[in-house]
């Protein structure tokens, strides 16, 4: 392998383009999968690169295919292998794991930061862990009396101790920054990707509204995991600021006395919404809705109703239409109206009311109706959302096309996407290693 500088800081190399011999853009490298042993006196080993592929999915790419490393661009050669990335027992993600992780200096027993890790190859061909950029943690003041950030140097890695030893007061405030504007299912695979007990470091530094998302694009299994791991307080917040039929979904599989435990911490409207859920089937409409969608009444003006479905945190398929009501606007509704599409918002003058524009061909779904109906009426219909009415005829929520393919795909169909799409890519062969 050639290098077009002798020691790779780990920090620049995040976010670098991939490159195949031919020039083509493979992806971009997002974090350095290092294997560092507690025993042996070895320096730490850096064995290959995480690399976002098209469609913002990771993937593991050794260091044995990356022919150079140049400012501004990885060249790699023969098969990438597409299944995602997940870390093996040993491994661990040099920015997402080490970053902001608390050594001591052996020269004099200080506690220091490390803020970025150097690489370098050795004889062997072998890219080894050789420098750490690390920050003193205390503060100490200046000249002029001014309080500042601790001293920032250089060490060899053999300088240093606890490097292997988890560090309970680790920040993640790096992490958190590297997603930004990403979204929340990238952060979803990146927690997936790390130490069950640096997950968990990652959950607890997150916002309520942030965690909420995350833990909606998480399987089941992982949800429950995680949430596990915040105090019951924190948990029923975050509970609040997922989407109603998430949670309902996150605490039927809970066992009952923690889930009441988390319903009797949640604000009372927030309670009774998902609690509302939890008395439908699971493979029924009602246990598949969710009670907020965009609602509004007759008499309010498109102009107002396309504002509504601009908001960044409306799901794209529930956003794709409002559902037209007598008060009150909150589930369960006065009477149900019917539903104006998106497209037609945009064909309208801004001013008039939506009360004139309500497409009578859409039925709405009863709350006992089963998964199979309201497949098949989104599937009729060629629609992405439909709403649920009592038997009053009151809007009590809407089903998203999202929740009807979550319930109709196996429960693992994440882990199989990954085997379709190499299935798909015949180039994307190979083994990792």
């Amino acid at each position: 392998m050639s290098t077009g500088v002798d020691r790779v800081y780990v920090a620049r190399l995040a976010g670098t383009p991939v490159f195949d011999p031919i020039g083509d853009a493979v992806g971009r490298v997002r974090d350095v999968v290092v294997v560092v042993r507690r025993t042996g006196g070895q320096a730490p080993q850096a064995v290959g690169l995480v690399v976002e592929v098209p469609g913002r999915r990771r993937v593991f790419m050794p260091l044995t295919r990356v022919t150079a490393i140049n400012p501004g661009q990885v060249i790699c050669t023969g098969v990438v292998n597409l299944r995602r990335f997940k870390a093996r027992p040993g491994e661990s993600l040099a920015i997402a794991e080490l970053f902001e992780r608390s050594v001591t200096l052996k020269e004099d027993r200080s506690t220091a930061l490390i803020e970025d890790i150097a690489i370098e190859q050795d004889r062997t061909r072998t890219w080894r862990i050789t420098k750490l950029y690390v920050r003193r943690a205390e503060r100490r003041k200046g000249v002029l009396g001014i309080s500042r950030r601790g001293e920032s140097l250089v060490v060899g890695v053999d300088q240093v101790t606890g490097l292997s030893q988890r560090d309970k007061n680790q920040g993640a405030s790096m992490v958190i920054e590297a997603f930004e504007g990403h979204k929340p299912a990238d952060l979803a695979a990146a927690l997936l990707e790390m130490s069950p007990s640096r997950s968990a470091e990652i959950a607890a530094a997150l916002d309520d509204e942030r965690l909420a998302d995350v833990l909606e694009e998480m399987p089941e299994e992982d949800q429950i995991v995680l949430l596990s791991t915040l105090q019951t307080e924190r948990a029923a917040d975050v509970l609040e600021a997922m989407d109603p039929d998430d949670a309902a979904d996150l605490l039927g599989d809970l066992p009952a006395p923690q889930a009441a435990a988390l319903l009797e911490l949640m604000e009372p409207e927030d309670a009774r919404n998902v609690e509302q859920l939890l008395g439908y089937e699971d493979d029924s409409a009602g246990g598949l809705m969710t009670t907020e969608p965009v609602i509004v009444g007759p008499e309010t003006t498109v102009a107002t109703c396309l504002a509504l479905v601009r908001k960044n945190e409306l799901p794209p398929a529930l956003a794709s239409m409002v559902f037209v009501v007598r008060p009150p606007l909150e589930t369960p509704t006065g009477r149900y109206i019917g539903v104006v599409h998106l497209q037609r918002l945009l064909r309208e003058p801004p001013h008039d009311a939506i009360g004139s524009f309500v497409d009578p061909a859409i039925s709405p779904l009863h709350p006992g109706d089963h998964l199979s109906t309201v497949a098949r009426r989104m599937a009729a219909y060629d629609i992405l959302a439909l709403p649920v009415v009592s038997d009053e005829h009151r809007l009590v929520g809407a089903i998203s096309i999202d929740d009807v393919l979550d319930h109709l795909l196996p429960s693992d169909w994440r882990e199989h996407m990954d085997e379709d799409e190499e299935a798909q890519e015949p180039a994307a062969g190979g083994a990792r290693g």
